[in-house]
């Protein structure tokens, strides 16, 4: 018998002794043995289950995981290249390939990585009805359940799309979730190890979940040991999906958190107070850091990591979008003790837009980075490119933010043509008491390398770094 025919006949055994399995269970009432277990099943009309995907947490971890199950050299050489860098692995696997090959799933147990439910067949789902997707996944969990003894909690398709009917077939099964991913490197197009690494570094964040295929292309398994330096790298360790989820937090919604609607859109109000805010005028040796915009995962961690050993606290004026597309970094900045305010959403020039859109700017941005933090942000507000008149302060003071921050020290560290030697001559030069310095967190700059030394020097002028919330208290 050939090896594929040797695998059919395996698959039907397997299958035909979850029959029985089934039959065996209602053995009891003769009028189940019918055929119930083959019954069309009915839409669950219950609570859909999670979808995860990424894992809301500012733990400096993520997860590696693998869509499909290769050949058993393949998935040897993989097992032993993961071993080589000490990561522990989510396989995501489809239960035709481990009726197939048991002893691989063994062997991924064995190695101390963790398995999961990669449906029955890797089919393109979205045309399925409620019946078949139910029984991909179900007929799936059991062969993974007796053929390893582990019952999966969690489910990925193919691809990783999904609709409404997976997540409801999911929860009817009593599974956690379904996950996706945040991370998809498209190694099946494929690219060499080094640029599928090179997409992963250039994504790495907390929480994150990488998609990787073991069946599609064998440049992933060399790319493991770029990975692995990668994340090494940044001072991130792989883990289980299952350990990052459980150290993971429930984000709640928006609507749950106090604070959420303290911004909002109003043209009522047609001359609200506002105060434009610059320094403060005192003899205290008090002085405000305030950076602006957004940066990688890796340009705010060196940013936060060099405030943390000056001990010194910050308020960060947020671009939005940015927070919406990495909310645990959000939460990270404030979770070290800085403030965070508003800096709109998509950082356009106030003066060259509409006042809806102006409004719009300002409320989503409160929104968005309100539900990334968990917590009413401070009800401060700075103005992209400094740019603001009249009537522009007061279509901001409508929504809420009648404190606009600006500054009275800026070196212009976002142009790349700036040095760290330019910088930190410019700010001992332009600071005094009551200063607000403005800085940038955007990638490729000199920000970071002038940071540490323009802290010291102005600490051995006699300096204190305080929140911008802190100088307007002491006024």
């Amino acid at each position: 018998m050939s090896k594929n025919k040797k695998s059919i006949f395996k698959i039907l055994i397997v299958l035909m002794a979850l029959f029985l399995a089934a039959c065996q269970e209602e053995s009891a009432d003769s009028s189940k043995i019918s055929g119930e277990h083959l019954k069309k099943i009915e839409r669950f009309t219950g609570e859909e289950s999670k979808a995860i995907p990424s894992v809301y947490t500012t733990q400096k971890a993520l997860s590696l995981t693998f869509n499909g199950m290769g050949d058993s050299e393949t998935m040897e050489k993989l097992l032993d290249e993961l071993d080589k860098y000490h990561i522990k692995a989510t396989f995501f696997l489809p239960g035709m390939r481990v009726a197939e090959e048991p002893e691989i799933a063994k062997e991924i147990i064995a190695r101390g990585h963790e398995i999961e439910n990669n449906t029955l067949n890797q089919l393109d789902m979205s045309n399925f009805s409620y019946d078949q997707i139910y029984k991909e996944i179900k007929l799936s969990n059991d062969i993974i359940q007796k053929e390893t003894g582990v019952s999966p909690r969690y489910v990925r398709t193919k691809t990783g799309d999904y609709k409404e009917d997976v997540r409801l077939a999911t929860a009817q099964l009593g599974m956690d979730a379904v996950v996706s991913y945040n991370i998809n490197p498209k190694d099946w197009k494929m690219k060499d190890a080094k640029s599928i690494a090179s997409y992963v570094e250039r994504y790495i964040a907390r929480g994150s979940i990488i998609n990787l295929n073991t069946n599609l292309n064998p440049e992933v398994i060399t790319a493991i040991p770029f990975i692995a330096k990668a994340v090494s790298d940044m001072g991130y360790k792989l883990i289980p999906l299952e350990d990052l989820i459980a150290n993971g937090k429930e984000r709640k919604p928006l609507a749950q958190i106090p604070g959420h609607d303290a911004a909002s859109v109003d043209f009522k109000n047609k001359n609200p107070k506002y105060k434009l805010i610059y320094n403060l005028d005192t003899t205290s040796p008090k002085i405000a850091l305030t950076f602006d915009d957004w940066g990688s995962e890796k340009t705010v961690n060196q940013i936060l990591a060099i405030l943390k050993k000056e001990s010194v606290k910050a308020t960060f004026f947020l671009r939005a979008k940015g927070v919406e597309d990495n909310p645990n970094l959000a939460r990270a900045i404030v979770e070290e003790g800085h403030d965070v305010a508003n800096h709109t959403y998509t950082h356009p020039v106030l003066t060259q837009i509409t006042p809806e859109k102006l409004q719009k700017e300002v409320v989503t941005a409160h929104m968005v980075i309100t539900e990334a933090i968990q917590q009413q942000p401070v009800m401060f507000f700075r103005p992209p490119t400094g740019e603001i008149d009249e009537q522009s302060a007061k279509n901001v003071a409508a929504t809420g933010y009648s404190d606009i921050i600006m500054y009275d020290v800026t070196v212009l560290d976002w142009d790349k043509k700036n040095s760290a030697t330019d910088i930190v001559n410019g700010l001992l030069k332009k600071t005094h008491n009551g200063s607000i310095i403005l800085l940038h967190m955007l990638d490729d700059i000199h920000t970071i390398e002038a940071l540490p030394l323009a802290i010291k020097k102005l600490k051995d002028k006699g300096y204190k770094f305080v929140l911008v919330s802190d100088l307007i208290k002491s006024k």
